[in-house]
């Protein structure tokens, strides 16, 4: 009885070790389906990694492959999201005239659509910070040449969404364009769903059941609260980086200078086509130069992105950005000669040779001041920033024009206040790099003395001992065991 219940208690115990080893192969299964491949898949050559994970459980960046397709997505948000505020000014009168309303009143409606996109909570800012962030992860060893390539966006809608604008304008006034174009601005939503996060899938277990005992109102609400509280802490000090504002030096002068330089770095796109048709130049010539704008942006910035890229320019962007960014301030200063097609013609290609080069480095000189994981935060944090200066801009411009009755004032103070923010720029990064050498030199350990040299010429072998041998005379002398241990060279 005994042998035969342990031979019943052995096998149950064995039935049950199979089972309970059952479920442990389930999820080798699942890994499988997930691109993690078994010992021995790899053995037989059946190795198809497109899963980004690295063994230590970090996501790499793949520089292709489907970022290629995040890549055009970017390009083409950034088309329909950046570009369109600039394109305000073909409606400018229209709406200053049907609202019977001032220069400084009118400004309003571009200056808080652009402010809105930097700040967030509604549809253009949902669309423009996250496409750029993914796009950031998809790509570092290629990262400035995508930099490049989605601030094409930009471009591409300058090109066109002028002109798309400008023959709406004409054919359905200017409700009916805004109809029309808020259609076409719902491609962005396509745009969002190829966005995928980088790693694999995630395998969600079944959903525990909540057997706890119902607690009071009060008590819930109590812990709702703290834990509404605790999450909004979270989240502020995960999204917005106070923390680089006030340890990371680079950051904050960054930041500031791009900030100064929001507060007149739009305002002339706005006010291009105003100030065209107010000195007897038609609307279509006027977008036309927007068009010719985005055009140039178009051409230049791949090379740009391709140019920069290279390993020569490493180190020297802020520089790069610095002196392109002193140009396009400069460039401003061209309207104030005279406001004939000519002269605005080259106005738009300077200001586009020099843009081309400012937006395609913006967001590379960001990433190269702090590490990529933190990108995301100083992004959000530098798009607030602007979005104070972005708002007051248009406004204080509106101001000048209706105080003055010209607007040639307007981009002469453009000019000054973009030129003035390069130049912080430039000294600001040129000190701290001169601080960093400086702390960098001071850090390194002063080079050792070489030992003495013997007094001897003869160069010799450590752990080894050297006697001289004896001439013909001394073999005689020397005693045979002596002359048996000489040491021969």
């Amino acid at each position: 009885m005994n042998r035969r219940n342990g031979n019943k208690v052995a096998g149950d115990c064995d039935s049950f070790q199979m089972e309970s080893k059952a479920p442990e192969q389930a999820p080798s299964m699942e890994q499988k389906n997930g691109e993690i491949m078994d010992s021995e898949e790899v053995e037989n050559g059946k190795s198809e990694p497109i899963n980004p994970l690295a063994m230590d459980g970090t996501v790499t960046a793949p520089d292709g492959g489907w970022g290629w397709v995040v890549l055009v997505a970017t390009i083409l948000v950034l088309a329909l999201t950046l570009a369109f505020p600039s394109c305000m000014g073909i409606f400018y009168t229209d709406l200053q005239t049907e609202f019977q309303a001032s220069n400084q009143e009118t400004s309003w409606v571009p200056s808080i659509m652009t402010s809105v996109l930097h700040a967030g909570g509604l549809g253009f800012c949902f669309s423009f910070q996250p496409a750029v962030t993914i796009l950031g992860h998809y790509f570092v060893r290629r990262r400035a040449f995508a930099n490049a390539m989605s601030s094409t966006g930009t471009a591409l809608g300058l090109c066109t969404l002028p002109l798309l604008g400008n023959y709406l304008h004409t054919e359905l006034g200017w409700r009916g364009s805004f109809l029309v174009l808020g259609a076409v601005l719902l491609n962005c939503c396509v745009c969002g769903a190829v966005m995928r996060p980088l790693g694999g899938p995630r395998h969600r277990g079944q959903p525990l059941i909540n057997h706890r005992p119902l607690q009071l109102k009060e008590e819930k609400l109590k812990g709702r609260m703290r834990a509404l509280w605790a999450g909004l802490m979270t989240a502020l000090r995960r999204h917005m980086a106070f923390d680089l504002l006030c340890n990371n030096l680079r950051y904050r002068m960054y930041a500031v200078g791009i900030t100064w330089m929001m507060l007149g770095f739009v305002v002339p796109l706005i006010y291009l086509v105003p100030y065209a048709t107010a000195h007897d130049m038609e609307q279509s010539q006027a977008a036309l130069l927007l068009s010719i704008l985005g055009i140039v942006n178009i051409v230049v910035r791949p090379p740009i992105g391709l140019l920069f890229s290279l390993p020569w320019f490493k180190g020297c962007h802020t520089y790069v950005f610095s002196a392109a960014l002193l140009v396009n301030g400069l460039s401003n200063s061209i309207c104030c000669i005279d406001a004939s097609f000519p002269v605005l013609l080259a106005y738009v290609v300077t200001y586009g040779l020099s843009m081309s080069v400012v937006g395609s480095l913006m967001f590379t000189v960001l990433m190269d001041t702090l590490d990529m994981s933190r990108f995301p935060a100083a992004l959000g944090l530098l798009a607030i920033m602007e979005s104070v200066t972005l708002l007051i801009g248009p406004p204080l411009a509106g101001i000048l024009v209706d105080r003055t009755g010209e607007y040639f004032y307007v981009f002469f103070v453009c000019s000054a206040t973009v030129a003035s923010s390069a130049v912080f720029l430039m000294v600001s990064f040129y000190w701290l790099d001169r601080r960093d050498r400086r702390a960098l030199k001071g850090q390194q350990v002063p080079p050792q003395v070489p030992p003495p040299k013997p007094a001897s010429g003869n160069n010799l072998i450590p752990q080894c001992q050297y006697r001289s041998v004896p001439t013909e005379g001394d073999k005689d002398k020397a005693p045979d065991s002596e002359t048996g241990d000489v040491t021969r060279l």
